[in-house]
């Protein structure tokens, strides 16, 4: 059996038994947060346990090092509709200790795509389209500066209101122990 028909196995039974019914919410968070974070598995229930958050408390942004890498990209877009629509009225950045985007080397990602079927055209035109793979696949030195690069983007958009306090924390993705390391609310009265 394959994986995919495990899960279908799964989920039918889970939907017979009213599993879900434990999990029932409305799409507007509770407690009027936005959370953009790392797609780490070891995130998954660790980051809303430690952070004492059920279903439907918040909205989760996920993606590699919890780093936005254009104000007007998917994860930027998710989290001003969290603001403008959704009605969370604080963004939580939340970056963690050992990143697999601390230092990641983009030429060796490069030589996986050729690896796996990913031709040089492909590589070639997305160069020549102004698409810099260096750039666009960018990690950083230490997790705090993925954080920091997150809140400032966040901060600094022009589509977020000033009032909207955006914090920026690490967590350790074993004990799930959080560092406050930008206070948002700090910044917010600045502005």
């Amino acid at each position: 059996m394959s994986f995919v028909s495990d899960i279908l196995e799964f989920n039918q039974q889970f939907v017979e038994e009213r599993k879900y019914e434990q999990y029932l919410t409305d799409k507007f968070p509770e407690k009027k947060v936005a959370i953009l974070t790392c797609m780490d598995t070891r995130l998954v229930e660790l980051l809303p346990k430690a952070l004492n958050l059920r279903n439907g408390d918040a909205k989760f942004i996920k993606n590699a090092g919890a780093v936005l890498t254009q104000p007007f990209g998917s994860a930027m877009r998710s989290i001003l509709i969290a603001i403008h629509e959704m009605g969370a009225k604080e963004v939580l950045v939340i970056g963690h200790h050992g990143c697999g985007m601390t230092q990641l080397d983009s030429g060796a990602l490069v030589e996986k795509f050729k690896k796996n079927g990913i031709s040089d055209v492909v590589l070639d035109t997305l160069e020549n389209s102004g698409i810099r793979m260096e750039k666009f696949l960018k990690g950083f030195d230490k997790p705090e500066d993925g954080v920091k690069h997150s809140v400032q983007m966040i901060r600094k958009h022009p589509l977020v209101p000033e009032f909207v306090p955006v914090h920026g924390f690490l967590i350790h993705p074993d004990t799930g122990k959080l560092e406050w390391l930008i206070d948002g609310y700090a910044e917010a009265q600045l502005r």
